[in-house]
């Protein structure tokens, strides 16, 4: 280090010290002699002179980014587009703001010689989770394949800008749009879509725009431009209306029964205020866009086309004026022609001829269809321009489905079934706008069988789900309310064959596959796709002349200017999807177009009706039952532990499936008794509201003098009171009851303190009613805690108590003080000592001993002479199983001694032995030997012997050698 200060010393002035070559690890030290510290001596740092030969060196240039921005109202809200901040690269690339909702959408244009005969154009629009702040949830925490929602917008965007790329323009192009942030309140797909619209302005890629997009909502009546989502969920229109400064490019309606006049008013209230996105983009063009560039034209030459129209004219005129042609037999025909065609080419060598061979036929076809339909009003299946093909339908044709319906519109054939399911089948929405959960589900496939083709199964199709989506939006508009019907539905649609209109032949089949399944929906939505044929003038571009056709042909849609599909009921439409092919259409064609539709709807409701006319119900057939309960708040408290072990067993035994949510509980069962024993389940292990009047099912949980404590609901207690046990007098309760009895009771209110009071009686008819029950529920034999050597009942009556009904918690601690309190007396009175009587003492021992012996036997004697014996009453003077009471009997028994063979009728059955009944109402006792009979029924006769009598006189039984 000594070193290089005494070099940096000697160096020259003129030598930058940036230019001395030394080792990586010591530039980092590199100062002025008297900024180096010197190792030990206590020398400081000394950074000015450092500091001003670093500020020497050479700082970064400052990049500045030339932007441009227009901004500008719309629908009272503030809208920028700003271009030259982002994505410089892209051929064009515009963000756009409304509010805190920023969406960036860019294009790029292929460089090949786009020979091909299609414009091979790709729109993929992505919502990313950060944009609204969040990770995704999937296990790699990245976004996965476009979801439907990206799908949707993707071809929202899409739609309008098509038709507005040159003829013969053939190159790819490809736009993406992208969501950078989002406050929740805008949708971006309308944004996006003007995005797209200001980015192809400023590329060099040829396209005859701007466009315009706008939402429409209306709101009491009133009509609201860029409605917010939350304005969304209250409107009964969402309206997406795109056009050109002049004419009409897309429509797309969501609508709760909208008029065709209210419809008609949104639209022209839509254009003016749509085209204020038109000069902004403008502006921004003249500003920053790059000038369009050449291109080559892949067009059919003149001379080329006519060539091939004088060879295949005649032949192809005679083929589409022919009503007896199908669908196949035409294009078998049309195949025969092309290849006649194709061998004059090949005769003469005409190789140009041949390689557009193909769109050169097609477009021979398309002018002689559409002259055909324009100069003479027929059409190629022979049908007037209004006529609704024939129609076949039917419901229920697979009884075995919740729903099932098959529908049929000339060719067009598709079948819909219906799938219910608990809430917890509804299908999660990961959009960054909307709600997070659907639960109605239109689920559209269009299998290559149905238009006799060979072709692999993928994933999700753009044109599947657009087309699922459009009839899910026409049916969604007659769901009831989930509070009213909170199943989740999922309707599915096969296409079995299509020839046109697939997706409102999903719409017919759909309405009525509901109806099929028994949801309350208040009438038929139908659907039908409306066509347009027009002459164009060449010079201006302007219609001179066009048709309108109702249930357009696969054919008519692919030759005509227009696909209008249109959905809804007598009252109204929900839904709309408008596609065109030209670069616009008057908005005054589209409009003179809602009414035929409405005419060929009501043809279909008609129709429709004819099959099924009202919803079926939902105890018919197959359907599933639902039901849906509230947890009291203790039972909410333990419903996760009910979430994580409890639902699984009780679907595993029943089979039903259970969903709790936000304190509900829902099943979902195949039929009644399924339903009936998962509620039962539900109800026992986590409880449910109490409600005075509900019957529920319990388990006894003690038995007392005056009643019964019942276990139920989820571990509540309950309190079945002596006098609510039968409609007869019960005089005791373990007569009647046991402890682990199960059994239905009512809740018939409260007392004072809280508790709840039951009543079994009033679950059983009175004597004389039709439906007579037997008043007293049979016990179980497994039944534990009674004791052989309890009381017998005498059936005397026991009223009411007036005091107030006690908890089993309080029951216990008094009963525990009550037998201390008995214990301490008795333990008192023995130790008391007793006055001494000479005159009565014994005079010996063994003469004391004598006496006392004389005078138990005498004591036996009498009680067996008396016949009589106390039946067991409710006090509480049980101990165990030791046959060891503390009180009187009251009641005699007849004369009986030990080894009398009597006949006996069972009269009870407990826990640990038999009641025996005697002629004369002499009843004794008989326990259970240990591995020994115990298969005794109520009634049946037995020979006993009398064994022994307990401390009480209550004769003891064993079963004599025969029995």
């Amino acid at each position: 280090m000594a070193a290089m200060a005494a070099f940096l010393r000697r160096r020259p002035n003129s030598i930058p010290l940036l230019e001395v070559t030394l080792p990586a690890c010591l530039r980092h030290r590199l100062l002025h002699p008297a900024g180096v510290r010197s190792v030990g001596s206590g020398a400081t740092l000394n950074f000015a002179s450092a500091a001003s030969d670093q500020a020497a060196e050479p700082s970064p240039g400052r990049k500045v980014l030339e932007t441009f921005r227009e901004e500008f109202e719309v629908g009272s809200r503030t809208v920028s587009i700003e271009t030259g901040k982002i994505a410089r690269f892209a051929n064009g690339a515009v963000v756009i703001t409304m509010d805190e909702t920023n969406v960036l959408s860019t294009v790029a244009s292929a460089r090949g010689d786009g020979a091909r005969d299609f414009l091979p154009l790709t729109v993929d629009y992505q919502e990313k989770q950060y944009a609204q702040g969040a990770i995704p949830t999937t296990f790699m925490r990245r976004e996965g394949a476009p979801k439907e929602r990206e799908l949707l917008c993707g071809r929202l965007i899409d739609r309008p800008i098509r038709p507005l790329f040159p003829r013969g323009f053939y190159h790819e192009v490809q736009v993406m749009a992208n969501v950078l942030s989002s406050d929740g309140k805008q949708d971006p797909d309308v944004m996006a879509a003007n995005a797209t619209s200001a980015a192809l302005m400023l590329s060099d890629i040829p396209w005859n725009g701007p466009i315009a997009v706008i939402r429409v909502g209306r709101i009491d009546g009133k009509f609201i431009f860029n409605p917010t989502m939350d304005e969304l969920s209250l409107s009964d229109l969402n309206l997406v209306y795109a056009c050109t400064k002049d004419r009409t490019l897309m429509i797309d309606v969501q609508a709760r029964e909208i008029t065709e006049k209210d419809l008609q008013a949104g639209l022209k209230l839509a254009h003016p205020e749509a085209v204020k996105y038109i000069d902004p983009q403008v502006r921004l063009a003249e500003k920053a866009g790059k000038k369009k560039r050449e291109y080559k034209l892949s067009m059919i030459s003149d001379n080329t086309l006519e060539k091939i129209r004088s060879i295949a004219k005649a032949p192809i005129q005679a083929v589409f004026t022919d009503p007896t042609y199908g669908k196949f037999e035409r294009g078998e025909a049309l195949d025969q022609i092309t290849q006649t065609v194709k061998a004059k080419l090949e005769e003469d060598c005409d190789e140009d001829s041949l390689k557009v061979l193909p769109k050169a036929v097609d477009t021979v076809r398309k002018e002689i269809i559409r002259r055909r339909i324009i100069d003479e009003g027929f059409r190629v299946d022979g049908r007037k321009l209004d006529e609704v093909r024939p129609l076949y339908c039917e419901s229920g044709i697979y009884p075995m489905l919740h729903g099932s319906s098959l529908f049929s519109r000339g060719d067009t054939q598709v079948l819909c079934t219906v799938t219910l399911g608990a809430p917890g089948d509804a299908q999660r929405l990961d959009s960054i706008v909307g709600p997070p959960t659907k639960r109605f589900m239109l689920h559209y496939s269009f299998p290559p069988f149905s238009i006799n083709e060979v072709a692999k199964r993928g994933g999700l199709n753009r044109r599947e789900v657009g087309h699922g989506t459009l009839a899910e939006k026409a049916l969604l508009a007659l769901l009831p309310p989930e509070d009213d019907f909170p199943y989740v539905v999922r309707v599915n649609s096969e296409v079995m064959a299509s020839d046109g209109s697939t997706s409102m032949a999903t719409v017919c089949g759909g309405s009525m596959a509901l109806m099929d399944a028994g949801i309350p929906v208040r009438e038929h939505v139908a659907g039908l796709s409306v066509g347009l044929i027009s002459d164009v003038d060449p010079s201006t571009g302007d219609i001179t002349d066009y048709r309108i056709l109702t249930d357009i042909l696969g054919l008519e849609d692919h030759l005509g200017d227009m696909d209008f599909k249109i959905a809804g009921t007598r009252k109204g439409i929900t839904a709309i999807q408008l596609d065109i092919k030209p670069a616009g259409i008057p908005l005054d064609i589209i409009c003179e177009s809602l009414e035929p539709a409405r005419k060929g709807r009501i043809q279909i409701l008609n129709r429709m009706e004819e099959k099924i006319s009202a919803p079926r119900t939902m105890d018919e057939g197959s359907t599933p039952k639902l039901a849906t309960f509230k947890l009291n708040p203790e039972s909410l408290r333990r419903s996760l532990g009910f979430l994580n072990s409890q639902r699984k067993r009780i679907e595993q035994e029943t089979g039903a499936r259970v969903s709790v949510s936000d304190g509900t509980v829902t099943i979902v069962a195949k039929n009644a008794s399924i339903m009936e024993k998962a509620q039962e389940k539900i109800t026992f292990l986590i409880g449910r509201e109490i409600e005075v009047g509900g019957i529920y099912k319990g388990v006894i949980s003690s038995v007392k003098e005056y009643g019964a404590f019942v276990e139920f609901n989820g571990g509540q207690q309950g309190l079945l009171h002596i006098s609510e046990l039968t409609h007869e007098p019960v005089s005791k309760v373990s007569d009647v009851l046991s402890v682990g009895q199960e059994l239905s009771v009512m809740c018939i209110g409260q007392d004072i303190r809280g508790n709840i009071k039951l009543s079994l009686k009033a679950t059983i008819p009175k004597k004389g009613s039709p439906d007579k029950q037997d008043p007293v529920p049979a016990k179980q034999s497994a039944n534990v805690g009674v004791s052989p050597s309890e009381d017998i009942a005498t059936g005397t009556e026991s009223s009411t108590p007036s005091i107030l009904i006690r908890s089993a918690a309080e029951c216990e601690a008094q009963e525990r003080a009550a037998v201390k309190q008995t214990k301490a007396k008795s333990r008192k009175l023995a130790s008391s000592p007793r006055p001494y009587d000479p005159l009565s003492a014994p005079q010996n021992v063994e003469e004391s001993s004598l006496k006392k012996k004389k005078k138990t036997k005498d004591k036996a004697r009498t009680k067996r002479k008396a016949g009589t014996e106390k039946d067991v009453s409710n006090d509480t003077a049980r101990k165990g199983d030791d046959g060891d009471e503390k009180s009187e009997p009251s009641v005699q028994q007849q004369s009986l001694k030990i080894g009398d063979r009597r006949p006996a009728k069972v009269y009870q059955i407990r826990a640990h032995g038999l009641v025996l009944e005697l002629s004369g109402g002499i009843r004794g006792m008989y326990k259970f030997e240990v591995n020994g009979r115990r298969d005794f029924e109520v009634g049946k006769e037995l020979q006993v012997r009398c064994s022994s009598f307990s401390s009480k006189g209550i004769p003891v039984f064993s079963l004599s050698e025969n029995e």
